[in-house]
């Protein structure tokens, strides 16, 4: 859905600068900025703050690059157990070794990777010697003894003092990570603790978009944010101390406010008694909020991704993923809202193209599914599963043809091409199915593209598809969803299976 631009972008990248250069000069030029969220690819921010770029944070960091050192921190229990971020289909790991490989592309260099709360795990060391390897510096820190209550012991040599301490040599020390519990804070503090005993008085700050503190604590925004982590039950309140200490009300979420007290005693500990901040507010130098230039579209637009969000844990708990809260938490947003899984504009045409397939193959007992994808313009663009085609291969075939201006009649894929795959997957792969798939399908119509115009016009046309709405109304097999997420499309389905069998590959 279209909802408008909402968000300055250039605007935003300016104040943005500043108010980190602010910071590293208040703290003598030596700052540790958490960089909580995305780095890269934060899809979640350009879809509920419509103007949004994606990679604003690294053009940020790419542009501080000459005055700032970049520590990568991983928790070694989301390695061990193999913990995956969503939005890629990867695991924590894989998206650390990504991240580094985007940095550098990015003219970013990495000057560690941070492993935090090692304890000598297996796939976590294996991790370790995969970096060392390749010539990345690896240091460890083990699980900080004392924290959260003995503060003279965390802030103690048998605390922050038993981590390995990372020398860096620029003003501003970005510390980031691939997700939330990786230990960001924990790397922070434990080197203002061995900065202070050098004699350095350096400081800490905290950079995370969302909730953002200074719009209404009920604002779509802020409310998508807590729907985003509805799994981890984030949720936000009205920060009481910078209440208390300025009369004024700003918005932040339940585990910095939770934690304050005791970042608020580290630190004076640490510092011997300088108060750093009065507020968990106080900590960050978040600026989103005054780059909002479109406040309709950006409520319109985080409504929209509440009903995603809502899609998608229904998803998650029929896999097995998630539990029934995470669902129940959604849905009030929904309700709070008054909104429905309809509001979703694909959501009743895929529903009606899965239905009526079901009716032209009368007699066929088989799973009926259906897609919708909704353009650029507006224009809603339906197709359904068939012996030869997923119905994601279906919908994606409709749409490119429909902005190329071929008319329906003409095929893209020859029967040359659809029997040798077929012939493929099932007398020698042994596959039972034979329907494309979206990536077997997009393959197949590259193939084609080199001897039939009106395919290659077509491929041309699938740039056009990027964040554009899909519905499905079945959960996508790993090759439909592969080709989707590759195609940049936001994507949601209905809690239902694509077939009857447990194993879908």
């Amino acid at each position: 859905m279209n909802c408008g631009i909402g968000f300055d972008r250039d605007r935003y990248l300016e104040d943005q600068t500043a108010a980190i250069l602010e910071r590293v000069a208040r703290f003598n030029n030596k700052l540790y900025l958490e960089f909580g969220g995305k780095l890269l690819y934060d899809y979640h921010a350009a879809r509920v703050l419509p103007g949004y770029d994606p990679n604003a944070k690294i053009r940020l960091l790419s542009a501080l690059r000459d005055n700032a050192d970049v520590l990568l921190c991983i928790y070694a229990g989301d390695i061990e157990r193999k913990k995956i971020r969503a939005d890629f289909g990867i695991t924590y790991d894989s998206d650390a070794l990504k991240l580094i490989d985007d940095m550098r592309a990015w003219g970013i260099d990495v000057l560690g990777v941070v492993i935090t709360r090692f304890e000598n795990q297996p796939a976590a060391g294996l991790f370790k010697n995969k970096l060392e390897r390749r010539n990345i510096k690896v240091y460890t820190h083990r699980y900080t003894k004392g924290y959260p209550t003995d503060v003279d012991l965390i802030v103690s040599n048998d605390g922050y003092g038993a981590n390995e301490y990372i020398e860096t040599s620029k003003p501003l020390v970005i510390v980031t990570g691939p997700g939330p519990g990786s230990g960001k804070l924990a790397t922070c503090l434990s080197q203002l603790y061995h900065d202070y005993r050098r004699g350095v008085q350096s400081g800490y700050a905290k950079f995370e978009t969302f909730p953002i503190w200074d719009i209404p604590l009920k604002h779509p925004v802020n409310i998508a944010y807590e729907a985003a982590t509805a799994d981890i039950r984030d949720f936000n309140l009205i920060d009481p101390f910078h209440l208390e200490a300025y009369g004024k009300a700003a918005v932040n979420y339940n585990r910095d406010v939770e934690v304050f007290p005791v970042l608020k005693r580290i630190l004076g500990k640490i510092t011997g008694g300088a108060a750093f901040y009065q507020s968990p507010t106080d900590m960050g130098v978040n600026r989103a909020g005054a780059a909002i230039v479109d406040d309709p579209a950006t409520r319109e637009a985080a409504k929209q991704e509440v009903i995603r969000r809502y899609f998608r844990y229904r998803c998650e708990y029929a896999m097995g993923f998630a539990d029934r809260e995470t669902v129940q938490r959604v849905e009030l947003f929904i309700k709070d809202f008054q909104l429905t899984p309809e509001c979703r504009k694909v959501v009743s045409p895929a529903r009606k193209a899965a239905e009526k397939a079901q009716r032209d193959q009368r007699g066929d007992e088989g799973i009926y599914c259906g897609a919708a994808i909704e353009l650029r313009d507006g224009t809603i663009i339906t197709g359904s599963n068939s012996p030869l085609l997923h119905a994601a291969s279906s919908v994606v075939i409709h749409a490119i043809k429909h902005l190329a201006g071929i008319p329906a009649k003409i095929r893209l894929l020859p029967p040359s091409i659809i029997n040798a795959i077929h012939s493929l997957k099932t007398e020698v792969l042994k596959e039972k199915s034979v329907s494309l798939d979206l990536e077997e399908t997009l393959i197949a119509l590259s193939i084609s593209a080199t001897a039939n115009s009106a395919a290659q016009l077509a491929v041309e046309h699938l740039t056009a598809l990027e964040n554009c709405e899909v519905h499905m109304t079945h959960i996508p097999t790993p090759g439909d969803e592969a080709g989707l997420r590759r195609l940049g499309v936001n994507l949601t389905s209905d809690p239902n299976f694509s077939s009857k069998n447990l194993f879908i590959t």
